[in-house]
């Protein structure tokens, strides 16, 4: 029997966001600016959580680790797609999509559990005031984190599992910014609509249940609500719609692309900004510029690091130097 000699790829080719190079030099500056805006916005919110005693709640805590979580998910490909902006040839080696691969579902997964973790908090807030520090207390809120971990590990381990038996041997331009699994497993050589399925089953049970249950308490809240008071209703209401909104632009996305067997379209890549670059910006802006305790925390911080020192406080140079 004849041998077939198989060429296996070593890296792969991303075309990115489009091919203009007009458009590639305004992206550098906008994505740029917005990663920046992304890691100093949520590392200010973890700095605030960890260093005031105000904030030291199950939410707050809660909160926190959503930043962290919103860091690593922007983190895992936008440098380099901003560094490709400036590249003739982007190109990334097959380690490194395997591992945008396992980040991408490592830090969703976790991110959909601890949003669900969060609401589960304002559920007990709200509907279950008397019991709330009974229930959430230190030891509930880390066992969420760890299980918030522990769900996107193995969720990443098991979409790997899936396609590390497949064989890469011909063409290599991945369509999008990263290495995103529905296209990347369009490359295989061999027949892959099983393992899509296997793919597919896996995304589509993790986004849909949380989502579910995301709706259901927010549903809940909603209903408890009221029946106290209309003003109670309303100021819920408010609050629940930003959430929702963050929700959606997170689930949204994702759900399109994951949930059934792969067919691939241009708006993809574009949908895949959603759940890595906009939603770890809007994270900080829905559930902090919102929040009266978090803003006037975040003032002090800001006033105690950027503010100019006093004259007085200044060092006996610069005080001669003033008068």
């Amino acid at each position: 029997m004849d041998k077939i000699n198989y060429s296996v790829v070593s890296e792969f080719v991303l075309l990115g966001l489009s091919s203009s190079h007009e458009l590639q030099y305004f992206f550098f500056v906008f994505f740029f600016a917005l990663y920046i805006a992304i890691v100093l916005g949520n590392l200010l919110i973890i700095i605030a959580v960890t260093s005031d005693s105000s904030l030291h709640s199950p939410m707050y805590f809660l909160l926190g680790n959503l930043s962290f979580f919103d860091i690593c998910q922007a983190s895992f490909a936008t440098p380099k797609m901003i560094a490709d902006f400036l590249r003739e040839h982007k190109t990334i080696s097959f380690s490194g999509c395997i591992a945008q691969i396992s980040f991408i579902h490592l830090f969703t997964g976790g991110e959909m559990v601890l949003l669900v973790s969060m609401a589960y908090d304002r559920y007990v807030a709200i509907c279950k005031p008397l019991h709330y520090m009974i229930i959430m207390n230190r030891s509930t809120c880390t066992a969420l984190v760890i299980i918030s971990w522990a769900v996107g590990l193995v969720h990443t381990l098991s979409q790997l599992s899936f396609t590390v038996t497949l064989v890469f041997c011909g063409p290599n331009e991945v369509d999008s910014f990263f290495c995103d699994l529905p296209r990347v497993v369009k490359l295989a050589c061999i027949d892959s609509y099983n393992t899509e399925i296997l793919i597919v089953v896996n995304s589509g049970i993790l986004s849909l249940s949380t989502f579910s249950l995301l709706v259901s308490s927010y549903a809940i809240i909603l209903v408890t609500v009221w029946f106290k008071s209309s003003a109670a209703m309303a100021k819920a209401f408010s609050t629940l719609a930003a959430h929702i909104m963050v929700v959606v632009l997170f689930f949204g996305p994702c759900i399109f692309i994951y949930v059934w067997p792969f067919t691939t379209y241009p708006v993809d890549k574009i949908l895949a900004i959603f759940y890595t670059v906009f939603t770890p910006i809007l994270n900080p802006i829905i559930y902090t510029l919102r929040n009266r305790d978090m803003k006037s925390v975040m003032g002090k911080i800001a006033s105690r690091y950027f503010k100019p020192p006093k004259v007085s406080e200044m060092p006996l140079v610069a005080r001669i130097f003033f008068h």
